[in-house]
């Protein structure tokens, strides 16, 4: 495929995506105190999981929009009095967001499933420590437009046991309880990492599997979609 048609669609693509996310975050907001007492709680996770989610890939998708319009992919900036790739800024921004939307998912499930913390609650979130920490080290090498495999694969790895952790609290609880929006919730995490898990694994040896972006990226808006329509919208939710 002609790259210049690939770097049109994706740019295309992300503004589309930033834009919808975004107003789903502004809509959260500005409607919260239409929400029912009850559920205020949980609107507030979700509203915190989603302005995370939205200011991280603003950064990842938003920066890759300006390189692209600047027809350059390893345009510098400064970071800290450091030279740094725009879109390994805006990568390194992603994977700290996302880990922390992961983090607040599961604080998300024991408040609407009542439940309180317990050792696999905390292994989740402790797994979500480690991975920040480790996002911190020099081995990630953020400046690079091509990823260092190893530090890759390590750090998906363990947002991978966060993502798996929380799908299986999600359908057991949902299931268990006949839940169907946080039903809908976990499977549209199960896709996600059903078409992020081949980028993770492929995408530095074939980048056309980086388009399976697209669709966990869409998933990620189908899970604010449904929280919106729960809570925002829906009074027997």
């Amino acid at each position: 495929m002609d790259s210049n048609l690939v770097a049109i669609f994706e740019t295309a693509f992300n503004v589309l995506y930033l834009l919808v996310v975004w107003g789903l975050v502004i809509l959260m907001a500005v409607r919260y105190s239409r929400v029912e007492a009850e559920k205020k709680s949980l609107a507030r996770l979700f509203l915190i999981s989603f302005i995370l989610l939205a200011a991280g890939d603003t950064g990842h998708v938003g920066f890759r929009v300006v390189a692209h319009l600047m027809n350059t992919l390893d345009k510098q900036v400064m970071v800290l009095g450091t030279p740094m790739a725009l879109t390994g800024v805006g990568s390194m921004m992603t994977a700290y967001t996302v880990t922390m939307f992961y983090m607040v998912l599961v604080y998300i499930w024991m408040e609407r499933f009542n439940q309180k913390a317990s050792w696999f609650t905390y292994f989740l979130l402790a797994i979500g420590i480690v991975r920040l920490i480790f996002m911190a080290l020099p081995a990630n090498d953020w400046d690079s437009l091509v990823i260092p495999q190893t530090a890759s694969l390590l750090r998906n790895s363990l947002l991978v046991i966060q993502g798996l952790g929380v799908i299986g609290l999600y359908l057991y609880s949902s299931y268990k309880m006949n839940d169907c929006t946080f039903k809908w919730i976990g499977w549209s995490i199960v896709v996600s990492f059903a078409f992020y898990t081949p980028v993770i694994l492929f995408a530095q040896r074939y980048p056309m599997v980086g388009i399976l972006m697209i669709p966990k990226t869409c998933a990620y808006v189908a899970v604010a979609i449904i929280a919106y329509n729960a809570l925002w919208k829906n009074q027997n939710a």
